[in-house]
């Protein structure tokens, strides 16, 4: 049995993970289960699957978390150093997938522990990349990459030699709003935001793909995972995603790992690496699908991938502060305090306003993440005053 941890586990990466887990039981211990605020889906999720512990994040629920469990032989525990200990639990594999900065300091608690790290936060590698990469090195942790694009490239990857990489190219959908004007995205709800038309995935990283910064981010993290310098590292637009993402060795040959667009096939590959597991995702079917269309993505209309390229080359605490600016201007476009264009105009307005030195430690990345919130909200302040 292989003991795993899973940290978002009612989140849509979460949830997928137990689904796997579900069909292969003889095959998996869970250890420990987190979710912030949701304690029936973790209650539940804890209970059927018979975790050693379940951890609430928001501490102002511990209660009813307590009530729920009450029973189950499941330990109730809450808030973030509950979160920290949970990750050196005694797991063999922990999936990140707490969605934002929230994720990052028990993430670096499950690399140092030495374990294997399945990474579905981005927000983590993004803000504190170096640091991340350096503890693993430390601790002899396996990091697995869980988004579709960078796990895609480690399929490709398999057996190869990264010093014989040309080119890594990662694909993106384009999002919903792949054909619209400036104009015509200035009238954008959240709703439709929202709304992808090839993956289910939550709110905040829904709203990500909409404004192609989710894409902006994993440039920054294949600079992290695969460093095979920034100007090798490209991004098509590919509507219907199906090939997640392309390698171009030194010889001229082209690797693509093409799937279904289902987060279970990605979840997969990590959860029973280095080997395969059966998924109930549907085959790849080409005849049906029929065409397969690319095309160069326009920075112009989706400034957030110039800003994500301009601070992966900068480095030190500017993904940081870009990912801060990000998750606050987000959220506020989900409430309906700004428009759609708000957020990469906001976000522009703070790495210009803000800059720190390159951080050394975690307490470092989480100083300049506060700052760079505090300064997001006064932008967003005088943008509605």
């Amino acid at each position: 049995m292989r003991r795993v941890s899973i940290f978002g586990a009612t989140g849509s990466v979460g949830t997928s993970t137990l689904d796997l887990i579900r069909r292969e039981p003889e095959a998996f211990e869970v250890v420990a289960l987190t979710a912030f605020s949701d304690v029936d889906g973790l209650a539940a999720a804890a209970r059927e699957c018979g975790a050693r512990i379940a951890v609430i994040g928001d501490e102002r629920h511990y209660s009813a978390l307590k009530d729920a469990l009450q029973g189950s032989g499941v330990e109730a525990a809450a808030g973030d150093d509950a979160l920290v200990d949970a990750a050196q639990a005694g797991a063999e594999w922990s999936m990140a997938a707490i969605v934002g900065c929230a994720g990052l300091r028990p993430t670096m608690a499950a690399l140092k522990a030495g374990g294997t790290v399945a990474l579905a936060n981005k927000e983590s590698l993004v803000s504190a990349g170096a640091l991340m990469m350096d503890q693993a090195t430390r601790s002899g942790a396996t990091l697995l990459p869980v988004d579709s694009e960078h796990n895609a490239i480690f399929q490709c990857l398999a057996g190869s030699r990264l010093e014989d990489v040309a080119r890594i190219t990662l694909t993106a959908s384009g999002g919903p709003f792949r054909t619209f004007t400036r104009e015509e995205m200035r009238g954008i709800t959240p709703a439709q935001a929202v709304a992808h038309p090839n993956w289910s995935m939550g709110a905040k990283i829904s709203v990500d793909s909409a404004t192609m910064m989710n894409k902006g981010l994993e440039l920054i993290e294949a600079a992290h995972l695969f460093p095979i310098g920034l100007d090798r590292i490209e991004i098509l637009v590919h509507p219907q995603s199906i090939i997640h993402s392309m390698v171009e060795y030194r010889d001229r040959s082209t690797l693509a790992q093409l799937g279904s667009p289902d987060m279970r096939i990605p979840i997969a590959s990590a959860l029973a690496w280095p080997v395969r597991m059966t998924t109930p995702c549907q085959p790849l079917d080409l005849a049906r699908i029929g065409r397969l269309d690319f095309e160069a993505p326009d920075e112009e209309r989706f400034p957030a991938l110039r800003l994500a390229r301009h601070v992966a080359g900068q480095g030190g605490s500017a993904p940081a502060i870009l990912n801060a600016a990000n998750e606050v201007a987000v959220a506020a476009f989900l409430k309906g305090e700004i428009g759609f264009l708000d957020i990469a105009m906001i976000v522009e307005d703070v790495l210009n306003r803000y800059s720190a030195p390159a951080p050394c430690r975690i307490e470092d990345v989480l100083d300049v993440d506060a700052r760079a919130r505090t300064m997001a909200g006064q932008v967003m302040e005088r943008l509605t005053a």
